[in-house]
């Protein structure tokens, strides 16, 4: 039982050592898709107004072109610092986001929903692989949360402003060139923000190669899970086995 016990505080001392490195490079990604989701959401603003719309862009005066420029800033800004905020907020869906400037009639954004690891109670819980691994998993459904609602906070901001239309379908087309169908016949092309990770990853070499880093790190942290899985097991057999043996008596 002694064994099995500090085979189990061995791996609960790896499982920390390895959220500490999941932590430091998770800081990097997310400073880094900061940048790069704010500079895909200008670019595709920029493309929206001049290739998409161009027409419906120069109805605008100069102020309104100024002004939509601006909250489209605020907006890129608003973002990646939530990005930027994941790794130090505590508390789950609940947790209250921090008073930030948002482009007027913008709806108050989600909260992010990542987890501190600095935190002392926070890495009391995650010296167990099994809850690293479904922090890590929350993590990775917040950021995708977060651009998609960047990406709808924006399309809101062309719409107020006339230039997307005021209903978007479910599935939008994001080209940067005419297209033709099979007969030849010109396609109509609905261009819209849609903010996607795996793009932005490809298109940014660094974090490309953060992301494949995380990637390393997940199969450290799956193998963790199953060890710990099956010490947890032996260690329940283990205790079963005393308690019969306490419990017995010949007849």
């Amino acid at each position: 039982m002694n064994r099995i016990d500090q085979e189990i505080a061995d791996l609960e001392r790896e499982t920390l050592a390895l959220a500490e490195e999941l932590h430091s490079t998770y800081s990097s990604y997310l400073t880094a898709l900061g940048q790069a989701m704010r500079q895909q959401l200008i670019l595709a603003s920029y493309h929206i107004c001049t290739q998409g719309y161009p027409e419906q862009f120069l109805q605008l005066s100069y102020s309104q072109r100024q002004q939509l420029q601006q909250d489209l800033r605020l907006l890129a800004n608003s973002a990646q610092q939530q990005l930027q905020e994941m790794l130090h907020l505590q508390g789950g869906k609940d947790a209250e986001p921090k008073a930030r400037e948002l482009p007027p009639e913008s709806p108050e954004s989600e909260p992010p929903l990542g987890l501190s690891l600095r935190e002392d109670a926070y890495c009391s819980l995650l010296n167990n692989p099994e809850q690293l691994a479904q922090w890590q998993e929350h993590l990775d459904l917040s950021l995708a949360k977060i651009l998609q609602g960047a990406s709808r906070r924006g399309n809101r901001l062309l719409q107020q402003t006339g230039i997307l239309p005021k209903k978007l379908p479910e599935h939008l087309l994001i080209e940067t060139e005419g297209a033709e169908d099979s007969s030849g016949s010109q396609i109509t092309q609905l261009l819209a923000i849609h903010l996607r990770l795996s793009e932005i990853e490809f298109s940014d070499s660094q974090l490309g190669a953060l992301r494949s880093q995380i990637r390393k790190l997940s199969v450290r942290v799956g193998k963790l899970v199953r060890e710990y899985q099956k010490k947890q097991r032996q260690r329940a057999v283990a205790e079963a086995e005393s308690a019969w043996r306490s419990s017995w008596a010949d007849g």
